[in-house]
């Protein structure tokens, strides 16, 4: 990114795009008075300074609120003006297209077009093309306030076998905290309270405690070193926790994180299980809690977890609970080989902090690549649930798919 032929470019293209789209805004301003028309001009073109000025700058910051929120914006920007740039480009296309027609049938002696004054922009395809990247980009703007708006979603799953003693069991799973996002204390410790007042019996956390160091702890263990449930809380491994998106000096050093993260489980409190299986007992009756290192079916992601390790031992009449961070591994290894484990949990997507929800429609961007992305999904007797996250990661803000702190009451 630092290279300066290629930031060069990377100007000039934008530029471009910024000339193109100006353009389409001009001739929409024509029936404007000219303040109007001055002022609109001065907001458009401020703003693509803003924002190309800070992308530029971004390989250059340290400073943590920058990265997050300028860039966030800067990003946002760019991504709806190629989306005005796209539907510009077809409405130019559909132009250009009749041009050529009426060149054609001008030279045969019929004029079926009339291009005596051009062949205009479409209005509706104008407007339709700001007013779909405009909605996106105050969307995302919208969505910064939306980053601590924890939401409790209840879901009560069937578990053949179980025992009555764990009939009406609650279960608060969480995943994904990234705590190196995280900023507003006070708002966090809003979510930690409303996990307390659930009052489950056990808590799970599947994965990605930080971003990338152990330290990025250090502010937050007054925090959730809060959590505690009368069965315990147990925790696994994410992607994020291995500090693989991070240069570090030596390999040493970047194995002393992981242990360094290792420890600040025990600190909080927590049963990390890395590859292992514990017993749940309650009344005589027990639940078997399988937790795996990261394990991933796509292929950037490493396959640190042993599902065979973590199984050696299992008893076969007692249900099975697997804690696993990414969703891509029941298909790819939990459906194909374990089908006596009978829950999944996971997180990993985050929904991509961004989509649509309601009772009976979701979706988002995330469902492109990962065909289980929020919510519970089923095969045969087999389940799995996929937590939205509690924190974020990259865009500070959630847009549709809002943080999620997951009560599963068994049955």
């Amino acid at each position: 990114m630092r290279n300066p032929i290629f930031i060069s470019i990377l100007l000039l293209v934008l530029l471009a795009i910024d000339f193109y789209i100006f353009q389409v805004i001009k001739h929409l301003l024509q029936g404007s008075n000219s303040s109007v028309r001055t002022g609109i001009s001065i907001f458009y073109w401020g703003l693509c300074i803003v924002c190309l000025g800070a992308l530029l700058l971004f390989p250059y910051s340290t400073n943590p609120y920058f990265r997050q929120y300028i860039f966030s914006i800067s990003m946002g920007w760019m991504f709806t003006q190629l989306i005005m740039a796209l539907i510009f480009l077809i409405d130019d296309i559909r132009r250009g297209t009749f041009w050529t027609l009426s060149k054609l049938t001008s030279s045969t002696g019929a004029q079926f077009i009339n291009t005596e004054n051009g062949i205009p922009r479409s209005t509706f395809l104008s407007w339709l093309g700001i007013g779909l990247a405009s909605t996106l980009f105050f969307s995302l703007i919208y969505g910064f306030g939306n980053k601590y708006n924890y939401r409790v979603i209840k879901k009560k799953i069937t578990l053949n076998g179980l025992a009555d003693a764990f009939k009406g069991f609650k279960i608060i799973h969480i995943s994904d905290i990234h705590s190196g996002s995280l900023r507003d204390k006070e708002a966090v410790q809003k979510g930690i309270d409303l996990i307390k007042s659930q009052q489950a019996d056990l808590i799970l956390f599947t994965g990605d405690l930080v971003n990338d160091k152990a330290t990025e702890m250090h502010d937050w263990m007054d925090v959730f070193n809060q959590l505690s449930a009368p069965h315990g809380v147990f925790s696994t491994l994410g992607n994020h926790d291995y500090g693989d998106y991070v240069q570090w000096g030596t390999a040493q050093a970047k194995q002393q994180n992981l242990e360094d993260l290792k420890k600040v489980h025990a600190q909080l409190g927590w049963r990390l299980l890395m590859n292992e299986h514990v017993k749940i007992e309650k009344d005589g009756a027990a639940l078997q809690l399988v937790g795996i290192e990261n394990w991933g079916a796509k292929a950037r992601f490493p396959k640190y977890g042993k599902l065979d390790k973590a199984m050696e031992g299992i008893h076969p009449d007692h249900p099975i609970i697997l804690m696993s961070h990414d969703p891509s591994h029941w298909e790819a290894q939990v459906i194909t080989e374990y089908p006596q484990i009978q829950l999944m949990l996971a997180g990993h997507t985050h929904g991509m902090q961004f989509g649509l929800e309601n009772p009976y429609f979701k979706w988002s961007p995330v469902q492109w690549v990962y065909k289980q992305w929020a919510g519970i999904y089923k095969n045969g007797n087999q389940q799995l649930y996929v937590n939205r996250g509690f924190g974020f990661i990259g865009y500070p803000g959630r847009v549709g798919i809002l943080p999620e702190i997951t009560l599963i009451e068994l049955a």
